[in-house]
């Protein structure tokens, strides 16, 4: 029995014996396992790490009852991150679902991904590998397999590009004051009954209304004489003649006490011998029966004469004529032409600061752009938006302003507020860009996709949300021709790296700092050391803070032991 039992013994210890010395020499030789991993520094895109692993095992490695699990895991300053997925490979007499690893070779391909965090801007990836062979484990050595990570794509500037309603605002505004002198037929005198109608009486208060107003300006006096189309053309063009006389005559008489009627040129006068122009949009206004048929007299025959012979004939119509339509033609029509000069910038800044109501909205939304004081802008627009709290465009500017100071929760308040008047594509343009200022990516694109009709900076959100979702193409697709950074930012990330030096370099001031950074990117990625260290110093001019960044980032890594770059950086 004894012996029976020491035989069992030796033949588990055996068996033991045996797997450890599989497990063993597979650990050994695991420097035979050839990996190749892609990228080979790693990279953040649409805020994610994604590596994939290919693995060759060499003949004669894989023992045929073992179980290999092998986990990459991004090491970094403080801590590790495991990939969600792991490679399970098995011996092919394994009995399980596993990849199966043939005594003779073999490979792997794997993928996956794992969220970004700045931390893993230095970091390296490591592969942890597990053999077991029955009841036996044993950890192989960690293996390296790359470096990581270079965050280019986390550069993108994420901001809100809202559009401002205008103001209407116009500080001289044309107005005129008109009235007509009648005539009697065939006569050119005035008729005292006619000098004391409501329109002349009108323009006569006019002319001294303005004379008395300081914001007021006379420019010129036209008049223009008339006769009706009916008799001879050298007695119509006398008469007309004869009666811009006595109205010009007249006229001059009311500005008898204004000095700017004392300017040549000031007065005008103008005469038609036969207005059928008058006539036809008297006639076309009228309710006259046989309207439509002298109308087409009018259009068929363009000598006046034949014009006056085919209308009396219509015996009827032309009864109508002479008692609804002609008389109204024999007249001399004054107008009298007034700049209304509106208030000064400086008038209009000082209402703001004091006593605001006696501006108008216009006024009120112009005088926002005569300072450069956000905080004293936005109080502009509320103040204008309490004054006229139907006014879309004071509201709308008030998230405007709100955006561009920081402050999103509020923007995106008075946007709703606008929203709730007008739900333009205006208001949808800048609901999307309060979203994307808050890091809801999602939702400001609900915003952009809603709109009737894409704006450029809508386009240009867009562009935006493309490069954080890793869609380059689209991105630059959307930022068109714009010379931008976030643009140029597309382009290096899709590849078009010379394009984006091109942009780069006509930008001249905008976006100073992280535009050289990346100009310094550019240089890396073509090898034009000189224009990398032009565009890392330029950066850590505008913003020391680039001098760090610099120091670790992989899109540097061939230039961290370049004794230049190194003095650059420290």
């Amino acid at each position: 029995m004894k012996k029976i039992r020491s035989f069992f013994i030796l033949i588990l210890a055996a068996t033991l014996m045996t797997g450890c010395s599989g497990l063993n020499k597979m650990k050994k030789n695991a420097s035979q396992i050839k990996y190749d991993v892609t990228p080979k520094i790693l990279e953040a895109h649409a805020g994610m790490v994604t590596i994939t692993i290919k693995g060759t095992f060499p003949s004669n490695y894989f023992d045929k009852k073992t179980t290999l699990t092998a986990t990459p895991v991004l090491k970094y300053d403080g801590g590790e991150i495991a990939f969600d997925k792991v490679q399970v490979l098995q011996g092919q007499s394994v009995q399980a679902n596993n990849k199966v690893i043939n005594y003779t070779g073999g490979d792997f391909t794997y993928t996956s991904a794992i969220p970004y965090k700045d931390a893993l801007k230095i970091s390296e990836l490591v592969l942890k590998v597990k053999a077991v062979r029955g009841t036996t484990t044993l950890d192989f050595d960690p293996v390296k397999l790359a470096d990581g990570v270079i965050a280019t794509s986390t550069l993108v500037q994420i901001h809100g590009k809202p559009i401002l309603m205008k103001d209407k605002f116009v500080r001289i505004i044309p107005e005129t004051g008109v009235a007509d002198i009648n005539y009697i037929i065939n006569r050119s005198d005035l008729q005292p009954k006619e000098l004391k109608a409501e329109d002349i009486a009108a323009l006569k208060k006019y002319i001294a209304d303005v004379n008395a107003d300081p914001n007021r300006k006379f420019k010129t006096t036209v008049v223009s004489s008339f006769a009706s189309p009916d008799g001879k053309f050298d007695l119509n063009e006398k008469l007309s003649g004869n009666r811009g006389v006595t109205a010009d005559k007249f006229i001059k008489k009311e500005f008898a006490k204004v000095e700017a009627a004392k300017a040549a040129g000031f007065f005008e006068g103008k005469t038609t011998a036969e207005d059928w122009d008058g006539f036809k949009a008297e006639v076309e206004a009228s309710k006259m029966a046989d309207k439509d048929l002298i109308l087409r007299v009018l259009s068929m025959y363009a000598d006046p004469e034949v014009r006056e012979k085919e209308i009396k004939n219509m015996a009827a119509a032309y009864e109508n004529l002479k008692t609804d339509i002609l008389p109204k033609l024999r007249r001399s029509k004054m107008i009298v032409s007034v700049d209304k000069v509106g208030r000064s910038d400086e008038q209009i800044l000082a209402a703001m600061r004091g006593d605001a109501s006696v501006l108008g909205i216009e006024e009120m939304l112009y005088a926002a752009t005569l300072t450069k004081d956000q905080n004293e802008q936005l109080k502009f627009y509320q103040t204008a938006a309490s004054a006229f709290p139907k006014c879309i465009r004071a509201q709308n500017n008030i998230g405007y302003m709100q955006l561009a100071l920081g402050k999103n929760d509020e923007a995106i308040a008075a946007f709703e507020k606008a929203k709730a008047m007008e739900n333009n594509d205006v208001v949808k343009n800048n609901l999307g860009m309060g979203s994307l200022a808050k890091g809801d990516l999602v939702k400001a694109e609900e915003y952009f996709t809603s709109m009737t009709a894409a704006t450029a900076e809508s386009k240009w959100g867009m562009g935006v949300i493309s490069i954080t979702k890793g869609e380059y193409d689209k991105a630059v697709n959307y930022f068109g021709a714009e010379p931008c950074f976030n643009n140029a930012l597309a382009l290096v990330l899709k590849g078009d790296v010379n394009k984006a030096k091109v942009m780069l370099d006509g930008m001249k001031d905008a976006c100073k700092g992280k535009r050289d950074y990346l100009k310094g990117v550019v240089g890396a990625r073509l090898d034009d050391r000189n224009y990398m260290l032009n565009g890392i110093r330029e950066a850590i001019a505008t913003d020391g803070k680039w001098k760090g960044y610099a120091k670790t980032d992989l899109e540097f890594g061939k230039y961290f032991n370049d004794d230049t770059f190194k003095s650059t950086v420290q």
